[in-house]
């Protein structure tokens, strides 16, 4: 009897250990099923980060090669390529703005897809709709740069009057269209030590030009003035044009763009000048 009862305990343990190592089994199953899933998981995760870290590699690599500077200023105002640009570029801007033509002329350059700076003077941003006008020819993607806020000669002003002529314009120009001027040009090409200094400190890229005709009496009609423009021996290379919110320049703006571009030439868009 005795014999009996030891047999049958021996067949419980036995069955009992056999059950645990089969749940034993289980669960080590189970689990190694949980750790391959979590590892496929992390895997998936991470390469969906690679391919979304490799996507915006690209975009800020694209997006370097269309902010990058292309072209630099030279000293006597034309611009000169920095890479393998083409050297045949000339800049046109527009002095005096917003006037009685600045959107106009803004939109006859947009049409013909031709880029500009538009350098704007605070005594034509006194109204709301002044402001608006600045406003329109910003949306229309043109830069906006600073000509002072009454075109006065700089070397006569303190610098007192300087600072008021062109930070106080910059601070106005953002207030209307949220940016500041990255352009810069005296009234009459003066600038004085001082100014200097003012534009190196507001981050803005000093400017004069390398020729413009429309204030001489003798090419205040577009004919003429769109004819010498073209025609004249000191376009070159990297030539910066000077023009104005002018009736006639409005008139002639057309003809200059179409005869640039018939004489081979690129119009320069500010955003591939290099900045200070």
């Amino acid at each position: 009897m005795r014999l009996w009862i030891i047999m049958v305990v021996v067949l419980l343990l036995a069955a009992c250990s056999a059950s645990g190592d089969a749940t034993s089994e289980g669960k080590s199953e189970e689990e190694t099923d949980k750790k391959e899933g979590t590892t496929e998981k992390k895997e998936d995760e991470q390469k969906n980060e690679d391919e979304v870290k490799g996507t915006e590699d690209i975009e800020k690599e694209e997006k370097k090669k269309v902010t990058e500077p292309h072209y630099k200023i030279q000293e006597d105002w034309s611009f000169s390529p920095i890479n393998e640009e083409t050297s045949k570029v000339a800049l046109l801007t527009i002095d005096d703005a917003p006037d009685e033509h600045a959107v106009e002329m803004a939109e006859k350059l947009k049409k013909k897809d031709a880029p500009a700076i538009f350098f704007v003077n605070g005594h034509f941003l006194d109204t709301p709709e002044e402001a608006e006008m600045l406003k329109k020819i910003h949306e229309m993607g043109f830069p906006i740069g600073n000509h002072t806020q009454t075109h006065a000669s700089l070397p006569d002003l303190t610098e007192k009057e300087q600072k008021e002529e062109i930070v106080g314009l910059n601070d106005r120009i953002e207030e209307i269209i949220g940016e500041r001027p990255d352009f810069f040009r005296a009234p009459f090409g003066q600038n004085t030590e001082y100014s200097k200094q003012l534009v190196q400190e507001e981050g803005m890229l000093l400017m004069n030009w390398t020729y413009g005709y429309d204030w001489n009496e003798e090419y205040t009609n577009a004919e003429s003035l769109a004819d010498i423009m073209v025609n004249t021996p000191l376009l070159r290379d990297g030539a910066n044009l000077l023009m104005h919110d002018r009736e006639w320049t409005n008139n002639a703006l057309k003809d200059i763009v179409t005869g640039l571009r018939d004489k081979g030439y690129t119009l320069l868009d500010p955003e591939k000048i290099k900045h200070p």
